[in-house]
């Protein structure tokens, strides 16, 4: 689910294009659908008006789901002290990976995704959860 806030998603457009071709990772489908994402990308400034949205559209994604800041902006809000700028959009989601960078490269952001592939696969499956509940 990109959320494409600001400048960043210009850096988040190009993963998906064939220089960097995220593709390579198992991660060529963007879907603009909260129901079928399980990945909530943020990419650039929230808003306090935006934070509403975003926060209803992350509620609408199916567990398990997943979040990543990208970029200075969705981590920490940037260079944006304003009144009407989140100062971090884990104050209304819980994320997961965060990426660094004004805006960060596709090669950083294809780096976060990885790193989610990894939390994801320590994370336990249901097939484990069940094996061991049933074994009690």
């Amino acid at each position: 689910m990109p959320m494409g806030l600001s400048c960043c998603a210009i850096e988040l457009m190009a993963v998906g294009a064939s220089r960097f071709d995220i593709s390579r990772f198992g991660m060529e489908v963007m879907r603009f659908s909260p129901k079928q994402s399980d990945c909530m990308i943020v990419a650039g400034t929230v808003t306090y008006k935006m934070a509403e949205v975003v926060r209803r559209i992350y509620d609408q994604m199916l567990a398990p789901k997943w979040v990543v800041a990208m970029g200075a902006c969705a981590s920490t809000g940037g260079m944006f002290r304003s009144y009407s700028v989140l100062q971090g959009v884990d104050q209304i989601l819980p994320v997961d990976v965060y990426i660094s960078g004004c805006p960060p490269r596709p090669e950083a952001l294809i780096d976060g995704m990885m790193q989610l592939q990894e939390k994801i696969s320590r994370e336990p499956s249901a097939r484990q959860l069940f094996s061991e509940t049933s074994l009690q």
